[in-house]
C-alpha cells in the first residue's frame, strides 16, 4: 500500500508526474493496471486547482521579492507553451493539447498542458478532456517504454 502511496505522490509532482510514478511503479514490481490508474488519478487531482487558480497566484506573486522570479518563470513557461499549441494548432488546439500532454517530453505533461490551457482561456471541460487523454497515452508510453527497457537489460 505503502508504495501505491509512492507512486500517487510522485504522480503529482510538477515536471515528473505519472513520466516517473509509471517506471517507479514497474521497477518495485506492482501491477500495472492498479498502478497505472492510481497514477492517473494523483496526476489529474490538481488540474481544476492549476486550471483555476495557478494563473491568478502566479500573476499575483510575479512582483514579490524570493518568489517572484519563480513565478515569473512559471508564467513564462506557460504562455511559451500555450502560444505554441496556438501557433501550431491553428483551429486543432484541443488535439495540439492532447499531443502535447501526451508525448512524454521534459517541461510536457498536465500540469504544463492545463497552464496554458488556463493562460489561453480554453474551454474547462475539452481541456479536462485533452489533458485525460493526454496523460493516458503518456502513460502507456512510459509503461511501454519501461517494459522494453527491462526486456532489454533481462537479455544482458
Amino acid at each position: 500500500m505503502v508504495k501505491y502511496l509512492i507512486v500517487f505522490l510522485i504522480s503529482m509532482v510538477p515536471l515528473v508526474e505519472l513520466r516517473v510514478a509509471v517506471p517507479y511503479a514497474i521497477a518495485n514490481g506492482l501491477p500495472i493496471l492498479p498502478s497505472y490508474i492510481v497514477a492517473i488519478i494523483g496526476n489529474m487531482l490538481p488540474m481544476p486547482f492549476i486550471f483555476f487558480f495557478a494563473r491568478k497566484v502566479l500573476e499575483w506573486g510575479k512582483d514579490k521579492p524570493v518568489i517572484g522570479g519563480f513565478f515569473t518563470f512559471c508564467l513564462e513557461k506557460g504562455h511559451k507553451g500555450g502560444e505554441k499549441l496556438k501557433e501550431k494548432a491553428g483551429n486543432s488546439l484541443y488535439w495540439a493539447l492532447f499531443l502535447f500532454v501526451g508525448i512524454p517530453l521534459p517541461g510536457t505533461g498536465a500540469w504544463t498542458g492545463t497552464l496554458a490551457a488556463s493562460i489561453l482561456d480554453m474551454d474547462f471541460k475539452k481541456s479536462v478532456k485533452a489533458v485525460v487523454c493526454g496523460v493516458v497515452l503518456a502513460g502507456i508510453i512510459m509503461g511501454l517504454g519501461t517494459k522494453a527497457i527491462q526486456l532489454i537489460i533481462s537479455l544482458f
